[in-house]
């Protein structure tokens, strides 16, 4: 019987004690073996192209060949899946995104020290590092998109008064592609929520107004949704919208949801289906997990139009292929096509 192939890691920390409380940590898995530890940037992507490891645990700051550089190298010279390590209360995440942006494919708080958080991080690290091991790297290649500042000739009637979109793993870059792709001038409200802690909302929000002409903020709750606008929920609360006195207004639940929470993308288009009912288009991208699908299938059956990203484009093909499987999807479409078939449903 053959033995399983173990998933070989590379820990890139210029904290000593961090490389070893995040080994203590691999090595409590059977599947996954550390086969080097290294200091800096420019030791992880020479490591990288020596051991061949099928992940790297990228730590951002590190001196002067900081993870930022290690990224740009080990995607530039050996093309290897890269989770970026945050430390816990990181107020700067302007370099957690430029390495997602770069070919990282995931990000994740470091453990406390102290290990207060150990449990927490254990279980999401070991599933993180599983995931990256098997993500789509084509897609974590392609070049990025320049912004569309062109106008679009809409319908006066068109069909839809909202697009709602939910992400997780491989979510911020697929989101910079469909924002950077559609017309300056749209007519409707875009809402997303994408699994991300809430200290990284906010600059995650302003790298994306910076990259389109549509104005991208974080909702807040009792504000109207205003056509041509971008909405991101927040990361600390369940964001639903409603009606009141002929408005859409954000909203929040206190219901808890299986698949994830805060923000909830099943609480989100729970919410969508309910208010908007066939004048939606609902969208489920890159993730782990199945958060998404019974919201989904919620819009659907109140007849909105769904969407799920396809396999060959997603960097995590689980959250659209649990939309797939509960039936609550009318077309699959490739990550570089969305844009433009969101136009087509508005023209």
């Amino acid at each position: 019987m053959n033995k399983k192939k173990q998933i070989r890691v590379l820990i890139a920390d210029d904290s000593a004690l961090m490389r070893i409380l995040i080994n203590d940590i691999i090595n409590t898995d059977p599947d996954i073996d550390v086969v080097g530890q290294v200091n800096n940037g420019k030791s992880a992507y020479v490591s990288t192209e020596e051991l061949k490891p099928d992940v790297v645990l990228m730590d951002v700051n590190m001196g002067e060949y900081d993870g930022i550089y290690g990224v740009i190298e080990i995607m530039k010279h050996c093309p290897t899946p890269i989770i970026i390590l945050s430390s816990i209360g990181n107020v700067d995440m302007d370099p957690i995104l430029e390495g997602l942006k770069l070919g990282a494919i995931d990000y994740l708080n470091k453990p406390a020290k102290n290990r207060v958080n150990m449990d927490e991080v254990k279980q999401d690290l070991i599933k993180k590092i599983k995931v990256a091991s098997t993500i789509n790297l084509e897609e974590v290649l392609k070049n990025p998109i320049t912004s569309n500042i062109h106008e679009h000739s809409f319908d006066k009637f068109i069909s839809y008064d909202c697009i709602v979109l939910g992400a997780s793993t491989g979510g911020p870059r697929a989101l910079e592609r469909i924002l950077t792709r559609l017309p300056k001038n749209l007519t409707i409200p875009v809402v997303i929520a994408q699994h991300m802690p809430a200290s990284f909302m906010a600059a995650f929000a302003s790298r994306l107004d910076q990259l389109t002409p549509l104005q991208v903020s974080i909702a807040e709750q009792g504000a109207k949704l205003i056509a041509g606008n971008v909405y991101l929920a927040p990361g600390d609360i369940n964001l639903t919208i409603e009606r009141k006195k002929g408005s859409y207004v954000f909203a929040v639940t206190e219901e808890q949801f299986v698949a994830y929470n805060n923000p909830s993308i099943d609480a989100l288009m729970l919410s969508v289906a309910k208010t908007y009912k066939k004048r939606a288009i609902g969208v489920v991208l890159s993730g782990m997990g199945k958060d998404g699908a019974i919201g989904l299938k919620a819009m659907k059956a109140a007849g909105s139009y769904t969407i799920a990203q396809s396999e060959a484009s997603c960097i995590v093909y689980g959250m659209p292929k649990a939309a797939v499987e509960m039936e609550a999807v009318k077309q699959v479409v490739h990550l570089d096509e969305i844009a433009a078939f969101l136009v087509s449903c508005l023209a």
